[in-house]
């Protein structure tokens, strides 16, 4: 790989403003074709990385604020990675061709598959209604990490799996041990360092040639949890689950700040703790910020999962306070923020609803119909929830039931419906009021017309048989009304565009990719935290902040129903 640099001066209008940059330029090949696709990321030392895509002649153009001693890496899945170290001055324009060589290595091909290709080799039941099928052993065993990635896929008899399949059993209230070792029979016999060759192939777009990726390493983190772009500060706030934590991000120098939630008096394990339960991942802190919102008076609002709380953060002065819900809470899940200042939270583990008054500080509760779970989960889990644009209505989400119910928020009346697609995760409504949702055990996404209850389904693209995505969560960009998709197993993430109805796959730069919701800068970008549990089965073990700039919008608008 041969770099002839040509220094001149280049004045571009980038995302902190206008800025003289760096430029690299060139083409990316494989033997004597191009190579659309590519992925060309330029770090520096502080954990700060710009990447673009190869157009479909190979083409590309990579202009970056970082500069000084800087790591190139080019990747290509099912291609050897090509690594350099450049230096860049802050206006140097450079030409950069690159040749990517193939593998052939049957285990490093086997490797580079995602962890959807290795968890596809397990034997599910054929049933969709049995204990195994494959939409029930993704909402069971997905719903916080990957199984396929290169922490869980390393070979091991069924014994070496009860323990793990008991923990992750233990979060969703199920110790029934027959069902345990059922199902580490299964991780077994497939896990077994048998080398997948299903070959999944993303598909180049034509879109991919004007984004940029940027990514901001989080060091000292374990779990950043949700990201949420604040319009009031121009920051990204995150809530650090593990470490008990507020993270505050400025996406133009990249620092990240970190402010502890007080324990008020809360202890080790809260609400877990007092009804001599064990904490979920075996947490020890008092507090644990799962979710968080920005509500219309500028403060930032989060769902203390461990304390049975809502912690509020003001980031002017980074004072915090933390208030119960009390009402039988346990595990306060997603929060939203509706336009008249209530705070609306899903709690998961008692099959509840909370609203808080931000005025009073006063939580109130409100019980859900019982529903069955239809997987190994001991509860229907409330899930997502959203607060409808047209009548302030508030709509929530049962992964373990299918349902996705409607609270009216004055009255607190609840009625519950059949969701359109299995395992119903986290949901958004669009500006006309359409309910958007994720089918986390389906590999779909629904848009729902919730006046007549009618959905269309948009299936993700499935790039290998049997290879079935998991989408966790999505969001509207509120300008284009295009919806970006969250993916766990794939390595990528999906902007769908509702006028086109085609989803567009962004290759994200990082293997064992696990990202959750997605929020919206002023330029368009699509910012979303990336971590997997554990941190080690990302990429370098270290959580980040993603955030993808599209490049000029496509005036996307939505679909009418069907």
């Amino acid at each position: 790989m041969a770099i002839n640099a040509r220094i001149g001066w280049l004045s571009l209008l980038v995302a902190t403003g206008a800025a003289q940059a760096a430029t690299l330029e060139g083409s990316v090949r494989v033997a004597d074709k191009a190579l659309a696709g590519a992925m060309l990321s330029i770090t520096n030392g502080q954990g700060m990385t710009d990447s673009v895509y190869s157009d479909a002649a190979g083409h590309y153009v990579l202009s970056t604020r970082l500069k000084g001693a800087l790591k190139l890496r080019v990747r290509k899945r099912y291609h050897r990675d090509e690594v350099r170290d450049v230096a860049l001055g802050a206006d140097a324009q450079s030409t950069l061709d690159v040749t990517l060589t193939p593998l052939t290595d049957a285990k490093e091909l086997s490797d580079d598959h995602p962890s959807l290709s290795h968890f596809a080799q397990i034997d599910f039941d054929k049933d969709e209604k049995a204990p195994f099928s494959r939409a029930n052993f993704t909402r069971d065993c997905l719903s916080c990490h990957s199984i396929g990635n290169l922490t869980t896929r390393w070979p091991r008899p069924p014994e070496g799996w009860v323990p793990t399949v008991q923990r992750m059993h233990g979060y969703l209230g199920n110790a029934d041990m027959n069902l345990i070792k059922q199902r580490a029979e299964r991780l077994s016999k497939a896990l077994d360092g048998r080398l997948v060759n299903s070959r999944p192939e993303v598909p180049y777009d034509a879109l991919l040639a004007q984004a940029k990726v940027h990514q901001f390493r989080l060091p000292n983190t374990v779990v950043p949890h949700d990201a949420e772009y604040s319009p009031t500060y121009d920051k990204v706030f995150s809530s650090e689950m593990f470490a008990g934590e507020v993270l505050e991000t400025d996406l133009k120098s990249g620092q990240t700040l970190h402010f502890k939630l007080p324990d008020d008096g809360e202890k080790p394990g809260g609400e877990f703790t007092r009804r001599g339960l064990p904490a979920p991942y075996g947490l020890t802190i008092a507090r644990a910020p799962h979710s968080l919102a920005e509500g219309p008076d500028g403060k930032i609002y989060l769902t203390d999962s461990i304390g049975a709380g809502i912690t509020v953060f003001d980031p002017k002065s980074h004072a915090m306070q933390s208030y119960q819900v009390g009402g039988g809470a346990l595990y306060p899940h997603t929060v939203r923020a509706a336009q008249d200042g209530i705070i609306w939270f899903t709690i998961a583990m008692s099959n509840q609803v909370g609203r808080f008054d931000p005025k009073t500080h006063i939580s109130q509760v409100i019980t859900l119909p019982a529903t069955p779970s239809l997987s190994a989960s001991g509860g229907p889990i409330p899930y997502g929830i959203d607060v409808s644009p047209t009548d302030g209505s508030v709509w929530y989400s049962k992964l373990a039931s299918d349902k996705i119910g409607r609270i009216d928020a004055k009255t607190l009346e609840v009625k519950e419906f059949d969701s359109p697609v299995r395992g119903p995760r986290r949901q958004r409504f669009d500006a006309q009021g359409r309910l958007w949702v994720t089918g986390f055990s389906e590999g779909a996404i629904a848009c729902i017309d919730v006046a007549n209850w009618k959905a269309d389904i948009y299936p993700l693209p499935r790039y290998a048989p049997n290879e079935i995505p998991a989408p966790y969560a999505l969001a509207i960009n509120p300008v284009t009304q295009e919806v970006w998709v969250n993916d766990t197993m794939l390595d990528l993430a999906w902007r769908f565009l509702p006028k086109e109805q085609r989803f567009v796959a962004y290759p994200m730069p990082l293997k064992g990719t696990y990202t959750r919701d997605f929020s919206f800068t002023p330029d368009g970008w699509a910012c979303t935290a990336n971590n997997p549990i554990p941190a080690a089965a990302l990429e370098g073990g270290t959580p980040e902040l993603v955030c993808i700039d599209p490049g000029k919008p496509t005036n996307a608008v939505a679909v009418s129903a069907r």
